[in-house]
């Protein structure tokens, strides 16, 4: 790349995952490369690396309980590790939700690729999954039907809530360079005992209740979850649950936040939040300036360990910080290294599925 005096100019843009990759021409060549690349919590998510490329050739033909050869659902279900790509743009309809098999990578670089309009994609019991550069929207519930998820095994499938991407008992799990927006229920929930998870470069857009970090209150296995959730841009429409958490760990770090109609991060039963380096931008409205919410009383939640560390608060915004502001306590909470959140409007505007062309820089 060139300035216009000529001269090299870098293409990095000080987001960490994106310089590992997007600089390379050959990317496509090179596709598995991706998964080197991850931060936080589900750095450690290889997905299909160590196996072959699947490439996916029919968008048409869903069969749940017999998937045919060449669809997306017969190369999610495989016990091998698979790197999934696509031959062409594709608007994926699925007639039940989509059960991931560990060590899978679904890449949409290349082409323009949605899954919608129907049950979507559950990540269950499973381990080492990549999602990247997919649009998932209009995600509606599915079940009481019988869904294969493995090739040697299926079963009646009770009803699912409408979740975009919904993680149930998961770990190592990346989400990165997706747009989600307008499902029934979550964009992305990681409920059950999920751990070891980022979420990152995501655009979400126009949906109520965006994600949900563990299962309920009473739900104890969910106090090992930890999740980073990382230079997402939180767009229009957005009302609330960006996230919302229960128990756990969660590293909130340089994502950009744009004018939530209820609240921004919120949870309950004792979360540990680490909000560093965000960018939050109240609406006008002066009911919604405030980030945070807890559902409990001051007398519980004044002990919980959430705190605002080199948070950019514009338009009135304001954090409720409680607990410790001890760089011990939140350890556990801590993924990666935070940017300022000063230089955030140089990279979060490629959040959501970026165009590659081959041959060219992402």
């Amino acid at each position: 790349m060139k300035d216009s005096s000529g001269g090299e100019r870098s293409c990095k843009t000080g987001n960490p995952i994106d310089d590992c990759w997007r600089c390379d021409p050959d990317w496509e060549t090179n596709r598995r490369m991706l998964a080197d690349c991850a931060l936080g919590f589900g750095r450690n998510a290889i997905g299909g690396r160590d196996g072959e490329f699947y490439i996916v050739t029919d968008s048409e033909n869903d069969d749940p309980k017999n998937p045919n050869s060449g669809t997306l659902r017969y190369a999610a279900i495989q016990e091998e590790p698979l790197w999934i790509i696509f031959d062409h743009d594709m608007v994926i309809h699925l007639k039940a939700e989509l059960i991931m098999n560990s060590y899978k990578t679904i890449d949409g670089r290349g082409f323009n690729i949605e899954i919608s309009n129907g049950p979507c994609l559950t990540i269950q019991n499973a381990s080492n999954i990549i999602i990247h550069g997919i649009y998932v929207h209009g995600c509606v519930p599915g079940g009481n039907i019988v869904v294969r998820d493995k090739p040697d095994h299926y079963g009646m499938r009770d009803v699912s809530d409408g979740d975009g991407i919904s993680l149930i008992g998961a770990r190592d799990v990346w989400i990165d360079h997706c747009t989600l927006a307008k499902c029934s229920d979550g964009l992305v929930d990681v409920v059950y005992g999920s751990t070891a998870i980022t979420i990152s470069n995501n655009y979400m857009f126009d949906h109520n209740e965006v994600m949900l970090m563990g299962h309920d209150d009473d739900f104890l296995a969910d106090k090992n979850m930890q999740v980073t959730i990382a230079f997402n841009y939180f767009g229009e429409g957005l009302i609330q649950r960006m996230p919302r958490c229960r128990h756990g760990y969660f590293h909130i770090v340089n994502n950009v936040y744009t004018g939530w109609k209820m609240y921004a991060i919120g949870g309950s039963a004792n979360p540990t939040i680490n909000s560093q380096g965000n960018v939050f931008i109240a609406s006008d409205d002066n009911f919604t300036k405030e980030v945070t919410k807890r559902q409990s009383s001051y007398l519980e939640w004044q002990d919980w360990n959430w705190r605002s560390d080199g948070d950019l608060m514009l338009n009135g915004a304001y954090f409720t910080p409680s607990g410790q502001e001890n760089q011990e306590i939140y350890a556990k909470a801590s993924s990666m290294v935070a940017r300022p959140a000063s230089l955030l409007n140089s990279f979060i505007t490629s959040a959501g599925v970026v165009s590659c062309q081959i041959g060219k820089q992402c």
